[in-house]
């Protein structure tokens, strides 16, 4: 082992190079969501990092190259992996109370969150390849075992974080153990002849491992729930509704409130969800609903209660959120509920089942639906779902008008495509097109003109948010090749 240290040092900081850029999502995700550009933005400072690595790296390394400086290399960098972990939600949650401009504020925190620790693993393969040189006429292959090794250890981190190490662990958890990680790596490169030492040393660190499930917990004090599960960073906390005053669970996914709960009664909190229930105006003969996106289950629990007749399918790709729905949000089993644990657009591609209403409530972060339920040919398994009067009734964040508008412009002119009517009904302020707000857009699959009049005055109410004026079709139809849609709700502010 002792002959192979370097090897296994190359191989071990590769793997946390990408274990750490993965996690990294997970850090930024509750503040800024898991769109393409956190992801461009993350990428790139990491690569960016890695390559000053290897610059900085190589010029050390032919000063004076040696096992000690080695060590400390590794070293330095668990000791900025801990930093992150330290500083994570303290900055980030402090930032945007501070400033507004989310794009800088994501720029800036990626930068002091991510690179020192970045450039110091990618001085790792250069400083261990000077070490290793000893003929030239093999430094070749040299050099080519150890960034082949390096690449293997990145892959292997790769697997290792996205299917095990971040649902098992957390984002807190797993920062403090590969920082662990690294300095225990750095005793055994620095203690390479010392055997008693090194077992020492080894057990010493993992002595504090136990200690390692820490988060800091600024956002929401004693009450929350942080965890991480296979597809995003979840908070659950109580607080105080804004509007009511009342007090409610909230389920936070990455950036974006999900879902929320009254403490002290059953009803919706959100405004949005109530207009679901627009479903049974377009069609009061409706007998059976799909629901795309679970989350809490808060609308799923209110359609049971509601319509205790009907039969509800939810579609919702996390089962971790299913499970923490039943332990939190009061979520029970019902005949009258199916959950399917699955991605809403290879269940609508493979389902047999017709449905009188299909409501959309998926959403991949702040804004933004994930693009491939946004499409044209999304559109087509919604209407091939339907039977012959059904409906959908879409929740949509974006203006109408103006740059802002511009995703719910697109969208309801890819439903244009395949409904013969699409309504659009602003929820919170009826008569701004230009202010960012939920959105239900109602897609019937009758070409049978519906009324907008109703004895219910809540119903009513709803009803009288219809956009009465024409949606320009300036924007063009969303496609599976073709739907820009995180770039259409990076600019609905």
């Amino acid at each position: 082992m002792q002959k192979y240290v370097l090897e296994i040092s190359v191989f071990v900081c590769g793997a946390i190079v990408m274990i750490f850029e993965l996690v990294g999502s997970r850090v930024l995700g509750p503040y800024f969501g898991t769109s393409t550009f956190v992801w461009t933005t993350l990428i790139g400072i990491v690569m960016g990092s890695l390559s000053i690595g290897y610059y900085w790296g190589g010029r050390v390394a032919d000063k004076k190259a040696s096992l000690k400086g080695f060590s400390l290399i590794i070293f330095g960098a668990g000791f900025f992996i801990f930093t992150t972990f330290f500083l994570m939600d303290i900055l980030l949650f402090n930032a945007f109370r501070l400033f507004k401009n989310s794009t800088v504020i994501l720029f800036f925190s990626s930068i002091l969150l991510f690179v020192p620790a970045s450039v110091l693993l990618g001085m790792i393969s250069p400083y261990a390849a000077k070490l290793k040189l000893s003929n030239l006429k093999s430094s070749g292959k040299t050099i080519g075992n150890l960034y082949a090794l390096s690449t293997m250890g990145s892959i292997a981190g790769t697997f290792a974080a996205g299917f095990y190490l971040i649902p098992k662990f957390g984002t807190g958890t797993l920062l403090v153990m590969i920082s662990l990680l690294l300095v225990l790596l750095s005793m055994f490169v620095f203690l390479n002849k010392k055997p008693l030492f090194k077992i020492l040393a080894s057990f010493v660190l993992f002595c504090f491992l136990p200690f390692s499930d820490i988060t800091s917990q600024v956002y929401a004090g004693s009450n929350l729930v942080d965890t991480d599960t296979q597809y995003s960073r979840v908070w659950i906390f109580e607080d105080e509704d804004d509007a009511t005053k009342r007090p409610v669970r909230n389920l936070k996914i990455d950036r974006k409130n999900s879902s929320s709960m009254f403490l002290d009664g059953d009803d919706l909190v959100y405004d949005y969800t109530k207009y679901y229930d627009l479903g049974k105006h377009f069609n009061p003969a409706f007998e059976k609903s799909l629901l795309l996106g679970g989350a809490a289950y808060s609308y799923p629990k209110h359609y049971l209660k509601t319509f205790p007749d009907a039969k509800l399918d939810v579609v919702e790709i996390d089962p971790r959120l299913t499970s923490l729905a039943k332990e939190h949000f009061q979520l029970k089993e019902d005949e009258n509920l199916r959950i399917f644990h699955q991605d809403a657009r290879i269940f609508l591609n493979e389902t047999k089942e017709k449905y009188d209403i299909i409501f959309g409530d998926a959403f991949g972060s702040q804004y933004s639906i994930p693009f491939h339920l946004t499409t044209k040919e999304a559109a087509q398994r919604h209407y091939d779902a339907l039977n012959d009067d059904g409906v959908v009734v879409l929740n949509v964040i974006s203006a109408i008008e103006g740059d802002s508008g511009k995703f719910l412009r697109a969208e309801y002119r890819t439903y244009r495509q395949m409904f013969p009517q699409v309504y659009v009904f602003p929820v919170q302020r009826k008569d701004e097109g230009e202010i960012t707000q939920n959105i239900i857009m109602v897609a019937l699959k009758s070409e049978k003109k519906p009324s907008f009049k109703s004895n219910d005055p809540i119903t009513q109410e709803q009803l009288s948010h219809v956009l009465r004026n024409k949606i320009k079709l300036d924007m063009p139809v969303l496609t599976d090749d073709y739907a820009p849609v995180a770039y259409y709700a990076n600019q609905a502010k």
